[in-house]
């Protein structure tokens, strides 16, 4: 299973990694972090690639980590 691990409280919701994904697996939630922002959550356990697109066009280093083929997604 492909899957992303935001760091909310890094994430300024700045929306890049949401429009470069090109399979639609993240999305700006409606929860607001302890910076004030509406962070980026991940919803793609389906359709996720691990392609890192999300993860090199994040500016925020440390926000967005890919798991690729991991035998279950963690617990959050």
């Amino acid at each position: 299973m492909n899957y992303v691990k935001i760091a909310a409280d890094e994430c300024k919701g700045c929306r890049v990694c949401v429009s470069v994904c090109p399979h639609h697996c993240l999305m700006i939630g409606t929860q607001i972090n302890a910076l004030g922002y509406q962070h980026a959550v991940f919803h793609g356990f389906d359709t996720c690639t691990a392609c890192g697109l999300c993860f090199f066009s994040c500016p925020e280093p440390g926000a967005i980590t890919v798991f690729a083929d991991e035998k279950e997604a963690p617990h959050e």
